[in-house]
Order: C-alpha cells, then sequence, then structure tokens
C-alpha cells in the first residue's frame, strides 16, 4: 500500500540528477538544533477530564462547541466525514487562531471497507519562486518577516478536500452540515480562555486591522473572556458555502477580496484568482504499514507525519525483535504526583526519542511533495532498511542523528534547515456503521497570515516550505516551486487490528512538528501499554526532532531526568501544547463493543457520543 506518485511532467527534466546520488554522503548534516517553541502558547492543563463511553457513535474536537456540531450531525444518521465538515465550519469560527476554510487539512477515512486519505494540502502560487523568503542579501528572512501578509498565502485547500470527501462518503446534505456554525456565527459564542490567552499574546494582531476590531475593545484591550463574539460575516460566507459549495470561495466576490487583500498588503504574495479557480484537492493511497499485531495507516507526501510514524514504529518493531529487554510493552508507564498523574518509564523515553532522532533526520533530508520530487517512500518504511537504523539505538543517547540511505534513492538532496512550525485543529468521528475518520486542518501558525477577510483567517502555509533553496550546489526537496504543496508534520492516523482487519482507533493531534511525537507517545500508550484514550493522552508528551530530547516542562519526575542524562541525553523542558484527539473500539468481557474517546487537557477540546 505504498506508493510514489509519478513525477510532474513539468519537472522531469530538472530532476534527472541521479548521479549527484553519489554524492549524498557529503550532504548529510543534520538540521539545526535550534528549535522552535510550540506554534501556539499554552493555556494551563486540565485535570477533571476522563474517558468518554458510547455505544453507537462519538465525535471529539479541540473545541467544546465544536465536538457538540459533530455528535448533533451523528445523532441524524451522519457519516463520519459529515461530522468532521461541521466541526471544521464551528472550528473556523470558535478557534480562528488554529484552523478554519482559509487553510488546508489531511484527512484519513476508514468507510468500513477501505482507508481512504484526501489531501487538502494549500499550494503555492503559480508566480512563486524557490527565493520567495530570501532577503536581498541572500539570507533567509526571519519566520514573522515571511509570516505576517500576503506573501505567506498559499492557496486554500480544506473545502475542496471536505467536498471530494462528502461526494463519496456523505450521508447528510453538504448545506445541513454548515448550519451549526452559522447559528453559532449570528448568534455569538462566548471567547474562550484559551482564545483569549492567544489573542493577548499575540504580537502581531495589532498590524492587522481586521483582527483588531474583531478581537479588541475600542481601548485597545483584548476582549474579556465570556464576552460574546458575533461574526455576521463568516456566517454570510458559510450560507453560501452551504448553499453553492466550495466556488464561493475560489470564484466571484469573495475569491476577489482575497486576492486583493494578499496581493495589496504591504509585505505582498502572489496568490491570483486562478490560483484559486484551479485548486484540485487529491485522494492518495494511504501509507499503512504494521507494528507488532496492528495496522498503522496515515497520510502519504506531502505529509511526513505517516511515513515518520512508520519509521518509528517500525524501527521500534525492529529493536525489540533484536533485543527482547527493549521491548516496550514491558516499560509501563508510572503514578506520579505531577497534573498528568502518570508519566513514562526512562527507558521508554529513552527509545522512544531514539527512534524519533532517525525518523527526524530523514524527515529532512528526504521528505517533501512526491509530485515534484522523487520521494523513496517505499525505502524509507522498508523493514531491512529501519532493522539497519534501529542497530544505531542502544543504551547511550546517539545525541544527533544522521539521515540513512534508504533503498530507491534517485536524487540527492540538501537537508532542509527551516523552521519548523504549524498550527494546527484535530478532529476525530465514528458513526453509527463503523465508519472512522481522523483529520488534521491548519492555518499554519497561530492566526495564520493575519490577513482577515470576511470574518475568517489566510493560512501563512506557504512558511512551511524551506526558506533556503539549496545549500552548496545542492537543492533542498522542500523548496518552493510553483503548485507544490508544502511538506507537513501532520498526522491524522487510524490502526486496525492487523489479523482480523478491525478497525480500533482513529488519533492524531495540533502541534507543529512535535505532531509526529504527540501520536507516536498516544498510540503507544493506546497499544503497548493498553491504556485508555484519555489516559494516554494525559501522558506527559517528550520526544526528539534531532536535537535535544524535549520534556513537557513541569511534567516529569526529577528522578525520570537523571535517569535521562545518566544516559547521555540533552534535555530541554518546553512547553508542548498537544491537542490530541482519540476515540478508540473497545470491547466488554462479553465481547460487546463499544468506543471510549478522549481529548487532551492542554486545549478545551471534549469527546462527545451516544
Amino acid at each position: 500500500m505504498f506508493s510514489i506518485s509519478p513525477l510532474s511532467r513539468h519537472r522531469r527534466s530538472t530532476l534527472s540528477l541521479i548521479a549527484l546520488a553519489l554524492t549524498l554522503a557529503a550532504c548529510s548534516a543534520p538540521p539545526s538544533s535550534t528549535l522552535p517553541i510550540a506554534p501556539e502558547a499554552g493555556s494551563g492543563y486540565r485535570t477533571d477530564l476522563k474517558t468518554r463511553y458510547a455505544s453507537k457513535h462519538m465525535a471529539a474536537a479541540a473545541n467544546p462547541l465544536a465536538a457538540e456540531a459533530g455528535r448533533e450531525i451523528l445523532r441524524e444518521g451522519g457519516s463520519a466525514i459529515d461530522a468532521a465538515i461541521a466541526m471544521q465550519a464551528v472550528l473556523t469560527l470558535v478557534e480562528p487562531q488554529s484552523s478554519g476554510i482559509g487553510g488546508g487539512a489531511f484527512i484519513v477515512l476508514w468507510d468500513g471497507r477501505n482507508v481512504r486519505t484526501y489531501d487538502g494540502r494549500e499550494t503555492a502560487p503559480a508566480k512563486a519562486t524557490e527565493t520567495l523568503f530570501l532577503q536581498e542579501d541572500g539570507k533567509p528572512m526571519g519566520f514573522t518577516q515571511a509570516q505576517i501578509g500576503g506573501r505567506s498565502v498559499g492557496t486554500p485547500g480544506v473545502l475542496r478536500a471536505l467536498e471530494l470527501a462528502h461526494q463519496k462518503h456523505g450521508r447528510l446534505p453538504w448545506a445541513r452540515l454548515f448550519e451549526p456554525a452559522i447559528q453559532l456565527a449570528e448568534q455569538g459564542f462566548a471567547i474562550s480562555p484559551r482564545l483569549h490567552q492567544l489573542i493577548t499574546s499575540d504580537r502581531s494582531l495589532r498590524s492587522s486591522p481586521e483582527m483588531v476590531a474583531y478581537f479588541l475593545n475600542a481601548d485597545g484591550s483584548p476582549k474579556a473572556v465570556g464576552t460574546r463574539l458575533k461574526n455576521p460575516a463568516l456566517a454570510a460566507v458559510l450560507k453560501r458555502i452551504a448553499i453553492e459549495g466550495p466556488d464561493a470561495l475560489y470564484k466571484g466576490a469573495v475569491a476577489q477580496e482575497i486576492v486583493a487583500k494578499v496581493q495589496g498588503h504591504a509585505n505582498p504574495g502572489s496568490l491570483s484568482l486562478s490560483d484559486l479557480a484551479g485548486y484540485t484537492a487529491k485522494e492518495r493511497p494511504p501509507l499503512c504499514t504494521d507494528y507488532k499485531r496492528w495496522q498503522v495507516c496515515g497520510m502519504p507526501p506531502p505529509s511526513s507525519g505517516g511515513i515518520a510514524l512508520a519509521q518509528i514504529f517500525g524501527t521500534l518493531q525492529a529493536l525489540e525483535q533484536r533485543e527482547p529487554r527493549f521491548n516496550l510493552a514491558t516499560l509501563a508507564p508510572v503514578r506520579t504526583a505531577k497534573a498528568a498523574g502518570i508519566e513514562p518509564a526512562p527507558q521508554a523515553v529513552h527509545l522512544i526519542s531514539e527512534a524519533e532522532r532517525l525518523a527526524y533526520a530523514d524527515r529532512a533530508q528526504y521528505l517533501a511533495d512526491a509530485d515534484f520530487v522523487p520521494v523513496p517512500v517505499k525505502g524509507l518504511v522498508d523493514p531491512g532498511y529501519l532493522a539497519s537504523r534501529a542497530a544505531l539505538i542502544g543504551d547511550r543517547s546517539m545525541g544527533m542523528a544522521e539521515p540513512g540511505t534508504p533503498p530507491g534513492i534517485q536524487v540527492a538532496y540538501a537537508p532542509d534547515r527551516s523552521p519548523m512550525r504549524i498550527s494546527t485543529s484535530q478532529v476525530v468521528a465514528v458513526d453509527d456503521t463503523g465508519g472512522a475518520v481522523s483529520m488534521t486542518t491548519t492555518v499554519e501558525s497561530a492566526f495564520g497570515s493575519h490577513l482577515m477577510v470576511q470574518g475568517f483567517l489566510l493560512n501563512n502555509q506557504m512558511t512551511d516550505f524551506s526558506f533556503i533553496p539549496e545549500e552548496n550546489g545542492q537543492k533542498v526537496a522542500n523548496r518552493v516551486e510553483p503548485g507544490k504543496r508544502p511538506r507537513s508534520s501532520m498526522a491524522p492516523t487510524l490502526i486496525f487490528d492487523r489479523q482480523s482487519g478491525e478497525f480500533l482507533a482513529t488519533l492524531g493531534s495540533p502541534g507543529g512538528s512535535q505532531i509526529i511525537e504527540y501520536v507516536a507517545k498516544s498510540a503507544i500508550g493506546l497499544l503497548d501499554w493498553k491504556l485508555d484514550p484519555q489516559t494516554a493522552i494525559n501522558l506527559p508528551n517528550f520526544g526528539s526532532r534531532n536535537g535535544p530530547t524535549e520534556l513537557e516542562q513541569g511534567q516529569f519526575s526529577a528522578e525520570l531526568i537523571e535517569a535521562l542524562k545518566a544516559k547521555g541525553h540533552t534535555l530541554s523542558e518546553i512547553d508542548m501544547t498537544s491537542g490530541t484527539q482519540a476515540i478508540v473500539r473497545v470491547k466488554d468481557a462479553q465481547g460487546k463493543a463499544s468506543l471510549a474517546g478522549g481529548a487532551d487537557p492542554r486545549r478545551e477540546g471534549e469527546a462527545l457520543g451516544d
């Protein structure tokens, strides 16, 4: 179930660099160990969440109003994708810093027979060039300089992806799915503590007149928690989308306003009406690999999330096969007095972090839009290759990993050293017939480009491309090219029993380049440690992006920290604001199936079902 998409015809000539593969070793320097902070500020850690159970259906989202909209649709017999559409529409309103109709999404869906994946990732405008984020002196721009304004806006994709998925898997009428969001936008919703904190902490908000008018009081202070915020402009756009479909955004007056806003900004971009009108979402073959007695399915490129998770799980499995003492199932978490109430064993943190170092090293070297560059997907998840990578893991940390040389390399590329940031949201749902969806949706960094059109924010997804197009004469795989989709860390995931093929879980998380760490932690908690979904999500976040070993600040015991230092780990205790949602199919002693759901205590989400 692996695929490498054929190269676009216009790229074949420039990618005939096969001979350069011989120089791969010369360009295998690891990415910078200077890693960015979380793309969204933390807003506390809730201790009141417990696993929710349901017998028929369930929806979970990063905001309770979105979760309620999802459950409302499921109660009417809607499919999992119907619920996801309703939740996305509400999130556009209540969680504008994270996602919305001005952004993109990846969708992994189980229709009861097959896994399907839909790519709604933004694309680079036709006039974009690989020097987009270079200053006149040839040096890359600072992140904020690149982010704020039209320069960073890619062609939005989420509505086209939702339309494509709904055409194949929807049950309720398209227009019905937007009613909860329209009603909330017209009647208003209370500003939540998290949204208030994001508004207060955003240093660039005041550069946007529309955001100032919407989020701030007349005296310039942020509107208080609980203030009822109405958005009639967004309600009007959603009504048009409900009637006309996505064409209401991609063509006509809304499209014209988007283009005018992007091109007319002081930091202009090149997004055009033809870019919007020509955007297409894509159904791609899912990436499904084995992990012990399970099958894990996720997104192929341009997401790096599916491949990275497959590499992490495959490496850990090979490690256990080589040395049974490295079996994660024997390294159960222990109780602590910290807010999470539980922490992983030091050896588990060590092994998982080392496997992640190897995956992130390969990610920086090889991952990009496979329609433009030859990504060695099969080689990167090949069991023999992963066994060779597992052989690099021992009792002490390797520090920083080098990328490997997987089978199937066609072109040598320079490593991508760009900032790794993305602001996202996550929804999951399981419907009455057992269909399931995991959708990760994004505007990139908090509040995207800070360009607001008709009550919604435009993405800054172009900053997910490499700011540096080449190094030492070699191209970076994830450089800007017209029509290309930037690499992502989003990792919407479905898990199945490998022998029976039975659906077991849907999960995913926001969190920038740390998404891979968050989903890996939660999945291992569910599978190896047999935790209920809420406890698996509650586990303190940890991992490595091939720099220091990262630990969620304030959530780990002194004993664990000292144990990791003794293994040679350089530690960084930081804010790790995940937003994981998970729904798991469970069975009682009599074999009767039900659903168990959890939401991340680091955000405002809920899992709701009947």
